[in-house]
């Protein structure tokens, strides 16, 4: 088995002293995990931050058996970030929940394409906003979506729109931003409410559903924002 495509970094694990095991989301393959053989070298490894776009030849005897990567970069993509440590702790987010959510060697053209696009995100005005989004985007592709549009109740407190969602043993805001979707700024306090939102979801119905443990990288990221 042979071939090349382009893809993104989302995860890599020392092997030996000298090789990596890396996780790359490709266009049309899907996540691979493969053997990086020199991976740990000076010639290679800055190459290997998570996030960046890496040109890729797979070789593996057969399906069943684990494959190596030669590798090129195409972008190098989250040393730009390397100053702004909400943002890089951003990409280990997204990029985590593509490593885990994903299934192996399963090709997915939208995923990919919402990969393309979440560098941009990273440079627009509203970052956080439209990283939220991206979440709730992904999730969707994935099976996952949690159809707020569709579930969500409205009441007027004090004036003001508020939306919430109940059960029998709870009633839970959802910051208006999630479902108004308009293009005005969101503070701090709300985007992190909807950060929590969605939090509260991966934890109940998809992480511990499938026994995964609860990514550090999305904590970290989540507390920083504080």
């Amino acid at each position: 088995m042979n071939w090349d495509d382009a893809g993104y970094l989302v995860s890599k694990n020392r092997y030996n002293e000298n090789s990596i095991i890396a996780e790359i989301f490709t266009e049309n393959h899907g996540k691979i995990t493969g053997i990086i053989f020199g991976g740990t070298s000076k010639k290679i490894k800055n190459y290997l931050q998570i996030g960046n776009k890496l040109y890729v030849n797979y070789n593996a005897k057969n399906s069943s058996k684990l494959g190596y990567f030669k590798i090129e970069i195409l972008k190098a993509l989250t040393p730009l970030y390397f100053d702004h440590s909400q943002k890089l702790l951003c990409i280990a987010s997204g990029m985590n929940l593509v490593k885990l959510l994903t299934a192996d060697s399963q090709s997915n053209n939208e995923i990919y394409n919402l990969l393309n696009n979440f560098f941009s995100i990273l440079d627009s005005e509203h970052w956080i906003k439209e990283y939220i989004f991206w979440e709730l985007e992904l999730l969707k592709l994935l099976g996952y979506d949690l159809e707020l549009n569709n579930i969500v109740q409205k009441e007027i407190v004090n004036d003001k729109i508020n939306y919430y969602v109940s059960s029998i043993t709870e009633k839970k805001n959802v910051p208006n931003f999630l479902i108004e979707k308009d293009n005005d700024s969101v503070d701090i306090k709300n985007l992190l409410k909807g950060l929590k939102l969605v939090s509260d979801y991966l934890e109940k119905s998809i992480f511990k559903p499938n026994n995964i443990n609860y990514p550090s990288s999305r904590s970290d990221f989540v507390n920083l924002l504080k």
